[in-house]
């Protein structure tokens, strides 16, 4: 209605006055045009770009279909596991400007895989999002894609760098490298899966843990420089490098958890 007036306006001023005000009210015509144009074509941010949290559909989809999945597996792997990795991948997320939703459901499908063989449990879990037809309500066949690799390239053991950002987002998340949390994800897996040994048993498989994974020549990659896993790590390096030191650690978690597995199995 606005813009019609001034175009009105512009061209009868054109027959009773000089051409220099009909000109000015045809510039202002055009550039109000041109003002609504970028109004109506710009880019508007989507809900996790302006809160810097997931969104809400895809938190209620992944915490009531996806994440008690994880009940079924070990206390290393369990929902806790789960929660940690997705905390630790929108924090890292945020930090380095990627997207929120993509980083959240790689985190809550990084260790689905589990259902499997453990050995290929990253390519398993990326098979499982890759097939998830239900993820294409929100995301594109490139996102999906990129998704599905950053799952694949979670594990420790990997012997080259994470394919993207997202990658290395979910890899850095899953290494809670504190101390304590190493000693005692270990001691659980251990109690979980080899309840034949006894305490001297546990000790030796856990130090050959240590030494395969954690060591200053063990298999484990980091791929943020200056993290705070990176500092933690070398905190874990100090103790398997001093077996007398770590022992004290062992023992104390050995003995809560073996407790809390009397518990459990009663």
């Amino acid at each position: 209605m606005i813009m019609n007036l001034i175009l009105i306006v512009a061209t009868e001023l054109d027959t009773i006055l000089n051409k220099t005000v009909a000109c000015f009210f045809l510039l202002l015509f055009w550039c109000l045009q041109y003002f609504l144009y970028l109004c109506n074509n710009k880019t508007r941010p989507t809900q996790n770009m302006m809160t810097n949290t997931p969104s809400l559909d895809i938190v209620e989809f992944v915490e009531t279909q996806i994440l008690p999945r994880y009940a079924a597996f070990d206390k290393a792997h369990n929902l806790q596991h789960a929660q940690k990795v997705i905390g630790s991948s929108l924090k890292l997320a945020r930090q380095l400007g990627a997207d929120i939703d993509m980083a959240y459901v790689i985190a809550a499908y990084h260790d689905l895989g589990l259902e499997g063989p453990r050995a290929v449990h990253h390519l398993t879990s990326g098979k499982i999002l890759i097939q998830d037809a239900r993820l294409k309500k929100w995301f594109s066949a490139e996102q999906l894609k990129m998704m599905k690799e950053a799952v694949e390239d979670h594990r420790a053991s990997a012997s080259r760098a994470p394919r993207s950002i997202y990658g290395k987002i979910v890899a850095e998340a899953d290494r809670d490298i504190s101390p304590e949390t190493v000693i005692r994800r270990t001691i659980q897996y251990g109690l979980s899966n080899y309840p034949e040994l006894d305490k001297e048993g546990h000790w030796q498989r856990f130090m050959q843990h240590m030494d395969e994974k954690y060591s200053t020549n063990g298999y484990i990659r980091l791929w943020l420089p200056g993290s705070e896993n990176e500092r933690q790590l070398n905190e874990l390096r100090a103790l398997i490098d001093k077996p007398d030191e770590m022992r004290p650690h062992f023992d104390r978690i050995f003995d809560e958890q073996t407790i809390t597995f009397a518990q459990v199995n009663e």
